[in-house]
């Protein structure tokens, strides 16, 4: 059956729907429309019932894109990005400005610190320009300082693609909207936001996850201590892949975090041979709905879809402001343990709690 885009759209923009879910619902129906068919009965004692945009609403959005010259591309669609597609919470959807192919080439991230010194923006410029021109698509979230500096450098030799934490109509920093029209002109601009979405603080934990999930490897040039840099650095290792920083002065507190992941066991940079010393090959792909090989996100339930991940209420009842074990959590929730990091996970992109050294969590002030 020929995939319907409207039906993916609209099943992907559901409130209550996550990636998760997505997933669940499209290995369960093979169909989005028949996904959507079965959100109501889905949605019996729910206290809040799972309730799909209009088709109207999401042939706008597909309209508006398409006048930009983009286009939607879905999970377990042949141009979604490989790597991104093994995360557990792979965005159903990207809006891609540009060549959305280039989305599949082996590809490096280079990221930093936004008030990047003069000598981090020029190292990471010129290892940019290497990495691309070595045929690595590098990949950076078009913020100010490093990520702007690792965009320029790569545009010279080759490809680049930014991921943007609001919506592909609205480049964040706006200061950086001319930069992100050449991009897409030259390698792609992509986001899991809706159009008109604008980048506020929740939006950038679950960029820098994209940033991560599309590459090999993560390269970090000058980072704070519990920068956001760092939460990308962190994603990486979950997500199984290498991490890579630059040394910097001790006496610059913009390189501390950084300086910490190289004692920690990061890859030390000094130029783009050192990068590409340690990557490894990309894995091989999955089904991405044959959910017996995808045994983190299996469902648990023969007649349903399990527990759903995105019930958040019982885990946020046993997290308090003092940190907590996630072991004790798991001991005390109905959830599996890949259901229960997917949540955390999930909580902590939003800034609803934290995740701490020592497989502890604790519950933000805004919690």
């Amino acid at each position: 059956m020929k995939p319907n885009p409207i039906a993916l759209l609209r099943l992907a923009r559901t409130d209550g729907i996550g990636p998760l879910t997505f997933r669940r619902l499209m290995a369960r129906h093979r169909d989005a429309g028949a996904a959507l068919a079965a959100l109501p009965a889905l949605s019996a004692g729910r206290a809040a019932p799972y309730r799909a945009p209009p088709e109207s609403e999401a042939r706008r959005e597909a309209a508006a894109l398409a006048k930009l010259g983009g286009r939607f591309v879905f999970l377990d669609d042949p141009l979604y990005p490989p790597l991104l597609a093994r995360l557990p919470d792979a965005p159903p959807v990207l809006a891609v400005l540009g060549d959305a192919s280039l989305l599949a080439a082996p590809a490096i991230a280079v990221v930093g610190a936004r008030n990047a010194s003069a000598a981090g923006r020029r190292i990471a410029e010129e290892l940019a320009e290497s990495l691309a021109q070595k045929g690595l698509s590098v990949v950076s979230g078009l913020a100010r300082g490093i990520d702007t500096a690792a965009h320029e450098g790569a545009l010279r030799t080759g490809g680049t693609v930014a991921v943007l934490p609001g919506g592909v109509d609205i480049p964040y920093p706006p200061e950086n909207a001319a930069l992100a029209a050449r991009i897409a002109a030259r390698g792609a601009v992509v986001s899991e936001a809706p159009l008109g979405t604008v980048a506020t603080n929740r939006h950038f934990p679950k960029r820098n996850r994209i940033v991560a999930g599309l590459c090999l490897g993560v390269v970090v040039v000058e980072a704070a201590h519990r920068s956001g840099t760092l939460i990308t650095a962190r994603l990486a290792l979950e997500q199984g892949r290498e991490v890579f920083a630059v040394p910097g002065s001790p006496l610059d507190p913009r390189c501390r975090g950084s300086n910490d992941l190289l004692r920690q066991g990061a890859h030390l940079v000094e130029g783009a041979e050192d990068v590409l010393d340690h990557l490894p090959e990309a894995p091989r792909d999955t089904p991405l709905f044959d959910l017996r090989n995808r045994p983190d996100i299996a469902e648990t339930e023969p007649d349903g879809l399990g527990p759903p991940p995105e019930g958040v209420g019982e885990i946020l009842d046993l997290i308090g402001l003092s940190p907590v074990s996630v072991d004790e959590v798991l001991r005390r929730c109905h959830l599996t343990a890949p259901e229960l990091q997917a949540v955390l996970t999930d909580l902590e992109l939003e800034g609803r709690v934290a995740l701490l050294p020592g497989h502890r969590v604790v519950r933000s002030a805004n919690g």
